[in-house]
């Protein structure tokens, strides 16, 4: 078997592409819908909004990393694969806790201090990011033991990709219908504003969100056959590495981590802390977090704060984003190879910049806020398609490490972005919230 990406069918590369679907269903809702749930629907106070979303950005930081380095060192339960073992666990985790996040606390009321509110949050978002980071971690590490050209790699990562904006594209869709059979019940003059009446709209797209993502979690399971050893299926190590050299020669992969001879140990956890190029690619994939989790973490807050448009507005623009993504995904692939993935990287800052230019010089853009959505989605798709192309490029063929490797990237977008809310929130408080409940 001279290719492991020559055996993996369509319908293999379709069933691993949903495997993050349930994931990113509830980080959609997470990133763009928690700090204006609880600050808008709860009346939490903006501090108390910011510190939950840090609790759960720096749980999942330093869960990344440690989950990591668990799922290379452990072999899974029986024949299952230790890659698809934490990914059941980060599942299951996922499925028993998201629901409470989006939803009022139990036996609170309107006399309730906040801060009791706050502490019940709390464990539930603890084990939501424990699951989330369980499930992606694992699910990353399976490109680089799936599939070993460079630009398959950007294939089966545009495929995962092109899932993810399809899971946001679905929160939105069912957002919208949500909002607007509220809105049809409704005969209030203020239905327009987002208040303490819009947590059925919340609570219900929890559940929405679980029962879909749990669907294809199953498929993912009974359709994705992880390699129980490489070695065994490509006659040993020594073969492992006279492929690896050879697909170079070829011109399939470059890799990012240069190996000094062609018989050096395979690389642990601790080797990796000595590479530059592992410096390099983590603060290229914390800079890519940043730029599309801020982005979709603020959007909802600047359409109804900024710009005063109806509370539907959060379900459209954001629904506008991920379409223009999900369309930039198909092109990904045949983009990279012409043009290769750093110029590809820079169309997509470039793309981002253009945004960023208009939404700072036009205060007052109304409707016109679709086109930058269109822009911001855009940019957001290449830049992070491509950050995770060059990250398993940087694993290679040392798929034994892999799941720590994306366990510390992921540790420092976690990071970043947690105090990076934290500051915005300290910096520009919002003015406007309503009584608690």
């Amino acid at each position: 078997m001279s290719d492991i990406q020559r055996v993996l069918s369509p319908l293999r590369r379709l069933s691993y592409a949903v495997g993050h679907f349930l994931n990113d269903l509830c980080a959609s809702m997470w990133f763009t819908y928690l700090l204006v749930f609880y600050h808008s629907v709860l009346g939490f106070q903006n501090s108390y909004a910011g510190v939950l979303l840090l609790v759960g950005q720096i749980t999942d930081g330093i869960c990344t990393p440690l989950i990591g380095y668990e799922s290379d060192r452990t072999s899974g339960c029986g024949n299952y694969g230790k890659r698809k073992t934490w990914h059941l666990v980060g599942t299951l985790s996922v499925v028993l806790s998201f629901a409470f996040i989006f939803n009022q606390c139990l036996g609170c009321d309107v006399f309730t201090p906040q801060w009791v509110s706050l502490t019940y949050f709390i464990p539930f978002i603890i084990v939501f990011q424990f699951g989330w980071a369980a499930t992606q971690i694992s699910h990353l590490s399976l490109i680089p033991e799936l599939v070993t050209c460079e630009h398959a790699k950007v294939e089966l990562t545009a495929y995962r990709y092109a899932f993810t904006v399809v899971a946001n594209i679905t929160v939105y869709a069912v957002a919208f219908l949500l909002f607007h059979v509220q809105d049809e019940d409704s005969d209030s003059p203020l239905s327009d504003e987002l208040g303490p009446a819009d947590m059925p709209v919340f609570r219900n797209l929890a559940l929405i969100v679980l029962g879909i993502g749990a669907v294809f979690s199953l498929l993912f399971h009974l359709g994705t056959k992880e390699q129980r050893c490489l070695v065994e299926a490509g006659g040993g190590e020594e073969g492992d590495r006279e492929r690896a050299e050879e697909e170079e020669r070829r011109g399939e992969r470059t890799p990012l981590l240069l190996r000094s001879q062609p018989s050096s140990p395979l690389l642990q956890w601790k080797c990796w802390l000595r590479q530059p190029s592992f410096y390099q690619v983590a603060l290229l994939y914390m800079s890519t977090r940043l730029i599309v989790n801020l982005s979709q973490t603020y959007i909802s807050m600047y359409l109804i704060n900024t710009l005063k448009l109806p509370k539907n507005f959060i379900a459209t623009i954001p629904l506008v984003m991920y379409l223009s993504g999900f369309i930039s995904s198909f092109i990904m692939k045949p983009l990279s190879k012409l043009i290769g993935k750093g110029l590809t990287y820079f169309l997509g800052l470039l793309l981002i910049l253009a945004f960023s230019s208009w939404v700072l010089l036009d205060t007052k853009m109304g409707q016109l806020v679709y086109g930058a959505a269109i822009l911001l989605g855009a940019g957001s798709a290449t830049l992070l398609v491509i950050s995770l192309a060059m990250t398993a490029d940087l694993i290679a063929d040392q798929t034994q490490s892999g799941a720590f490797v994306y366990g510390a990237m992921s540790f420092t977008d976690k990071s970043a972005n947690g105090v990076a809310v934290m500051i915005i929130q300290a910096l520009h408080p919002c003015q406007r919230f309503t009584s608690h409940f």
